[in-house]
């Protein structure tokens, strides 16, 4: 693993990268179902819908360019709950364990911070995406209050255990 940590360097939200982060997440969006309104609302604003609100961006650079991006958004501050969402890889950067880091990257954010539990919320037809998710120990709860018309699969990390 080590090679791919030489090669892939995750690092934290910065302006420079806004652009980065929208057409990263739309691009995989648009291939698999439609845009909806949550994904304009964070992927048009993310510093005002997710940072300025104590959430957290990052993004995987290979060779200097953001091939990669995944946000921690705040949900409920007591307990303190985060969202793992808009997580996505450039095609041309998969099979790179780039989302492995990204993922990884920000539980150890809600764990250093004590959130108490991170959930995501995704579709089933995303089968990298959801053994992704189980490898970083995510387990498969009962959908409530899903965020998109397209979830059928939610999963919930508890950081309490």
């Amino acid at each position: 693993m080590n090679d791919i940590n030489n090669e892939v360097t995750v690092i934290p939200y910065k302006p420079q990268y806004k652009e980065a982060f929208k057409a990263l997440n739309e691009e995989w969006i648009k291939k698999f179902f439609v845009m909806e309104s949550g994904d304009y609302k964070l992927l048009d604003h993310p510093e005002e819908e997710i940072l300025h609100k104590g959430g957290h961006i990052v993004f995987a650079l290979l060779n200097g360019e953001a091939v990669g991006t995944c946000a921690l958004v705040k949900t409920e501050n007591e307990p303190l709950v985060f969202e793992l969402s808009k997580m996505a890889v450039s095609p041309k950067a998969q099979g790179k364990k780039i989302g492995y880091l990204l993922g990884n990257s920000l539980i150890d954010k809600a764990r250093e911070l004590k959130a108490e539990k991170v959930f995501l919320e995704t579709n089933s037809i995303l089968v990298p995406a959801v053994k992704l998710y189980e490898k970083l120990g995510f387990k498969h709860i009962p959908i409530t209050n899903a965020g998109y018309d397209r979830v059928d699969v939610q999963m919930e990390l508890d950081l309490k255990i």
